[in-house]
């Protein structure tokens, strides 16, 4: 009996290490061909088969510690594509936007404000004293905003605007209840101005609309408080369509500015663990 039990134990721990030996193979194998798609620079693929070294084979420590590190290979390499991949776009986007700004004024209060903002010059302020209209502006980082703005003898406390074309399309924005901030009224010889701003999600849909529909006529009602109706001279189209195109480009440069920024924090992090596996 104790024969029987010392054959059946010898055939158990056989088996045990032929089938540790076949998981240690086929980890190897894996990893072989991870290294391979790495150094050819398919890190999608590289990925997907450490991801299989850790999910099927997690007894294997020495598989499992090399997947790490090469783990953090893979990482760097996609980093210093990222680098890459900016380093060759970046002036080519910065030069259009230069391209496009030379329609704009830069506006900047460096005492209240980090970050500045480009306003078509047909737009600005002072251009548009005492009129109704919709206008809009991006700062430097891309980020755009419409406003609509009423000016009049009494007034109508407006919260929001809804555009319509004369086929029945139409956006409306959300409504901004008076705060003194995004909406703010003022009164000055007897007249009113009100401006209520959209930002963000706000006024995403409505830019989109006025850009989509610049060549055609758009009727803006003056929604919340009284009613009240102009149409959006063509002028005033045609500039929002241009701060549009602008905040694309701005909006892009950002964008691969901070992909350039993370990847190159990502490279030193990543470059100090390799570093500490070597010890």
């Amino acid at each position: 009996m104790k024969r029987l039990h010392w054959i059946f134990g010898t055939a158990a721990l056989a088996l045990c290490l032929a089938g540790c030996d076949g998981d240690r193979k086929a980890a190897r194998e894996r990893l072989d061909k991870a290294r391979t798609l790495y150094e050819t620079g398919d890190f999608l693929g590289a990925r997907s088969e450490i991801d299989s070294v850790r999910a099927l084979y997690p007894k294997e420590v020495d598989a499992l510690r090399e997947a790490l590190t090469l783990s953090r290979e893979v990482e760097m390499g996609e980093a210093r594509r990222n680098i890459a991949y900016c380093d060759s776009l970046l002036p080519i986007k910065r030069k259009e936007a230069e391209e496009l700004t030379k329609g704009f004024t830069f506006e900047k209060d460096s005492l209240y404000e980090e970050v500045g903002h480009y306003v078509w010059r047909g737009q600005t302020i002072e251009r548009n004293l005492q009129r109704c209209y919709v206008r809009s502006r991006v700062s430097e980082r891309g980020e755009m905003s419409l406003a609509s703005v009423y000016y009049g003898g009494r007034a109508i406390d407006h919260t929001g605007i809804r555009l319509s074309l004369d086929d029945g399309q139409f956006s409306q924005t959300p409504n901004i209840p008076y705060d003194g901030g995004l909406n703010y009224r003022f009164k000055d010889m007897g007249a009113t101005t009100e401006v209520v701003t959209y930002e963000g999600a706000n006024g995403q849909q409505t830019i989109k609309f006025i850009y989509d529909n610049r060549d055609r006529r758009i009727r803006v009602e003056y929604t919340g408080g009284r009613p009240y109706v102009i149409y959006m001279a063509d002028a005033d189209k045609r500039a929002i369509a241009a701060t549009y195109d602008l905040a694309t480009v701005l909006s892009d440069v950002e964008s691969m500015r901070r992909l350039k920024e993370k990847s190159e924090k990502q490279i030193v992090y990543l470059e100090a663990k390799l570093a500490e596996g070597m010890r």
